[in-house]
């Protein structure tokens, strides 16, 4: 009894605690280090990361690439206008590395706009610029030895083209194919004769389609490479090719499905093509959405092999390992963890580390080199990179940056596991609670129900400062936040994954409210002081439900979509929208009225706050635009911000990202904390 008293105690203590560390801004926040790439060197000496972090006085984000020194630890920028599209990758032999800048320099400037190749030396540390005329590349890969390299860029317009456009003017005629749609294959050879570096480029092929990554297999000297489409509506648009170097002619199809294939690595012995599928499930047939795979193609035979077995998770990503089989790092639930997998048919191995979010990782090729490099971050522990000689130091190691240092220093809250049912279908659904800082355990609290977007991709143990993942700044300003792992979510296995057909809104909605009444049964949350946000498909989820209830005293739609069918219609991934609904318009048009946000519009008494990128091709801004004007017909308050020049993930201007979270903050401050009238429809 005493011992049960004593922790009443040391929780209301906590409860009203003095805060010892500085409290978390949001400038702070959102001036975090993201990291979007790694690449180790094939002795693992060196490693290669590109950093992403806001300009704040040139209305920007800086992309920088840094050369580590592994065992040193010593770094060098190489430079700060890395072009994000292109990894940079290292020769065969690791003493050079290719790279592309963004913008033009003093050393690179013409009047012909050409666009230039960085070749990068670790022994004289000079750079060397390789002119690949007009075009920037679509893709790039190292020949067989350091002194070759490929790459792939928009074919140049023909005369057939050039005689369309004097008919046509700046007509567009949708769907008609264009130069643009095509694109040329090309060698670059290097000569150093008497210290005199001379550079030959010949064309190879015209393709008549896109290219998206670009390998060399030297066993078989063949470039494999995938196809891409901007307008995802054809799965077979997305597949694997092969070109034999031997005679260029034979073009050859490896893939043939419904998936979209990315991240190509080559096996050891350069035979076998490793590479994620993404379910592209298309119309017709029985409906299904998978978690993202591991799978191999043999070069020789054409054989494929599925890998992760036994995993029943989301493979977010892999790296080869030097003597044979994959580093995986796999999801399941809130964590991605590291496993490794010697071959195809033995069964995936979790090795033992931190909890939270690994990502991004890489290996050195080298036979002799057991050595990677990994990303992570857990609730308490900011994204950093880290380095390791072996998998069984993953326990003990240590970060080579220090981008997000700050974080360790402030306030931060405590967040949790949180699980609860749907009683509609006994369904178990989890998700994550996040505390303000000092209120762990704490109860009665205002509630923030932050949603994630994709649908299939999920809220994670780690702590990313961004826009789109701020639950922790949202706790920090006095919220409980509950981010749910709705129907749709991977990393809880291809059933839990595929429920949402047919229910796209209506299931994961009921799965948050069971959540949102299931904190109020604990004590935990404050019945009259509840708000829901989201951003992408954490918009969508958000327009829905306040359409069904009046329970939330406010609501935050980023890129939130405001109807099936002009959504499909307009988006840049209409096969995404006919999946999970089940169908086309035409073909099951309850399902598009029953799941229909506008048609129940006339419901909403929540105060809403709007954004959307000027430029949004995933979530058009057409979308945003109908739902505030039917708010506003409505006389709910409604307030609607477009930024300029942004796309769907807003990577153009950091003001934007801020100022979006500023303003979600101070609607959430305005109107969250003033009871509605809680009738549920």
């Amino acid at each position: 009894m005493k011992c049960y008293l004593l922790v009443l105690v040391l929780a209301y203590f906590q409860c009203f605690s003095t805060e010892t560390l500085q409290k978390l801004t949001i400038d702070e926040f959102l001036n975090s280090t993201q990291y979007k790439s790694l690449s180790l060197s094939p002795n693992a000496d060196y490693l290669l990361v590109h950093s992403l972090r806001p300009v704040w006085e040139s209305n920007r984000y800086e992309d920088a690439l840094w050369l580590h020194q592994t065992k040193t630890r010593q770094k060098k920028l190489i430079t700060n206008q890395l072009h994000s599209n292109i990894k940079p990758k290292w020769s065969p032999t690791g003493t050079w590395f290719y790279y592309l800048v963004n913008a033009v320099n003093e050393r690179s400037q013409s009047s012909k706009n050409e666009k230039y190749l960085h070749l990068y030396n670790i022994i004289s540390e000079e750079t060397l610029l390789i002119d690949v005329g007009t075009q920037n590349p679509l893709a790039i890969t190292w020949g067989n030895d350091d002194n070759s390299l490929y790459f792939i860029s928009i074919a140049s317009s023909q005369e057939g083209n050039k005689m369309n456009e004097n008919e046509w003017k700046d007509v567009i005629q949708y769907r008609q194919r264009k130069h643009t749609d095509s694109s040329t294959f090309y060698r670059i050879d290097i000569k150093n004769k008497d210290q005199k570096i001379s550079v030959k480029i010949t064309t190879i092929i015209n393709i008549d389609f896109l290219v998206g990554e670009l390998l060399l297999a030297p066993a078989e000297n063949k470039l494999v490479f995938t196809s891409v489409s901007a307008l995802v509506e054809n799965p077979h648009d997305f597949e694997i090719y092969a070109l034999d170097l031997r005679n260029v002619s034979l073009l050859s199809k490896l893939t043939d499905n419904k998936v979209v294939e990315q991240n190509l690595q080559l096996s050891p012995d350069g035979k076998h093509l490793f590479f994620v599928t993404i379910s592209l499930e298309p119309t017709g047939g029985k409906y299904n959405d998978k978690q993202n795979t591991l799978d191999s193609i043999d070069l020789t035979n054409g054989k494929i092999e599925h890998w992760g077995k036994g995993f029943n998770g989301n493979i977010r990503s892999y790296t080869i390992r030097s003597q044979g089989g994959v580093y995986i790092l796999g999801q399941l639930g809130i964590n991605v963890q590291l496993y490794v997998q010697q071959s195809s048919t033995k069964y995936v191995m979790l090795q033992h580390g931190w909890e939270g979010t690994y990502q991004l990782i890489s290996s050195g090729s080298s036979p002799h080199s057991l050595s990677i490099a990994f990303g992570h971050s857990s609730f308490e522990r900011p994204f950093e990179i880290y380095f390791i000689e072996h998998i069984n130091q993953l326990y003990v190691a240590k970060a080579i940056t220090c981008g997000n240092q700050l974080l360790r220093e402030r306030n931060l809250p405590r967040a949790k596991i949180y699980r609860w049912i749907n009683s509609e279908d006994d369904r178990i659904i989890e998700g994550i609670l996040h505390y303000p800082p000092g209120k762990f355990g704490c109860k009665n609290l205002p509630l923030f129900v932050l949603i994630h977007g994709g649908p299939n991709a999920a809220s994670l143990n780690m702590l990313i400062g961004d826009y789109y993942s701020w639950a922790p700044l949202a706790a920090t300003e006095g919220w409980l936040v509950l981010e749910p792992n709705y129907r749709g979510t991977g990393g809880y296995g291809d059933e839990f994954l595929s429920e949402i057909i047919g229910h796209p809104l209506s299931r994961p909605g009921r799965d948050i409210l069971a959540g949102v009444d299931s904190l109020i049964s604990d004590g935990i949350a404050n019945p009259n002081r509840l708000t829901v946000g989201g951003y992408s498909y954490g918009g969508f989820l958000t327009n829905w439900l306040i359409t069904q209830t009046t329970r939330f005293n406010a609501a935050v739609s980023g890129a939130g979509p405001a109807e099936h069918v002009s959504l499909w219609g307009s988006i840049d991934m209409p096969v995404y929208v006919a999946t999970y609904i089940g169908g086309y318009p035409w073909e099951i048009p309850e399902t598009y009225y029953n799941e229909s946000i506008m048609f129940k519009l006339g419901h909403v008494q929540t105060p809403t706050h709007i954004v959307s990128g000027a430029n949004d091709l995933r979530v058009p801004p057409s979308e945003s635009l109908m739902l505030e004007r039917g708010l506003h017909y409505l006389g709910v308050p409604a307030k609607l911000l477009f930024f300029p020049n942004e796309d769907h993930d807003l990577t153009i201007n950091p003001w934007h990202g801020k100022i979006k979270v500023r303003e979600e903050l101070k609607w959430l401050n305005k109107y969250g904390h003033t009871s509605l009238n809680k009738t549920i429809n």
